[in-house]
């Protein structure tokens, strides 16, 4: 197959693309390095990209900010970087995307664990994991030509425990590995509109 990982360099993207590359062709695309460029919450970047891109089996989406801080304090404005970023950004890649993945092929977005295990300053982050999610399940019954559309909600990775030190108090790191498995069960597999939890 050929696959789109948007986000491929990053380090969720990194897992997904060493566990997929094994069996598929895969292009990379990001904001500032890959196969090709893209800025998911441009329109006329992301079409851009597709433009470029032509016809694939399979999008995996692995990328998109939120904003970690204490409720108590946080800003409309901040609330919204999830929204436009990882949220938008996640849609806005199905949507103008459509008509570029062949026939029974597959849209697979990035969520997270916040939303089913919350923790201090991740709110933001919650709440765009679940709103990812639930558009998946909304979105898988009406998908056109049979394209399947699932979440990959990871635990923290074990390459990112040094990076948010302190911010996930009691989660167990899941591997690399593992986390390439889930994306592969929803590229290879048969599921759609589920949310595919790791950890």
């Amino acid at each position: 197959m050929r696959i789109l990982i948007v986000g491929g360099s990053g380090t969720v993207g990194k897992a997904a693309a060493a566990e997929l590359g094994r069996r598929h062709d895969i292009i990379r695309a990001g904001r500032s390095s890959g196969d090709l460029t893209v800025d998911v919450m441009s329109e006329a970047s992301v079409k851009a990209m597709y433009a470029k891109l032509g016809k694939v089996d399979a999008v995996v989406t692995t990328v998109g900010h939120v904003h970690f801080g204490p409720v108590a304090t946080m800003t409309p404005e901040q609330f919204r970087k999830g929204l436009d970023d990882k949220l938008m950004g996640q849609v806005n890649i199905v949507l103008l995307g459509m008509d570029h993945v062949n026939d029974n092929g597959s849209f697979t977005l990035t969520s997270g664990i916040l939303d089913r295990d919350p923790v201090r300053q991740g709110a933001n982050a919650a709440a765009v994991n679940g709103a990812i999610g639930a558009f998946v399940r909304g979105a898988a019954i009406e998908m056109p030509r049979g394209i399947r559309i699932n979440a990959v909600s990871p635990g923290l990775l074990e390459d990112s425990a040094a990076k948010y030190d302190g911010f996930f108090p009691g989660h167990e790191p899941v591997s690399n590995a593992r986390v390439g498995l889930a994306y592969a069960k929803s590229v290879d597999g048969a599921l759609t509109g589920q949310v595919i939890c790791v950890g």
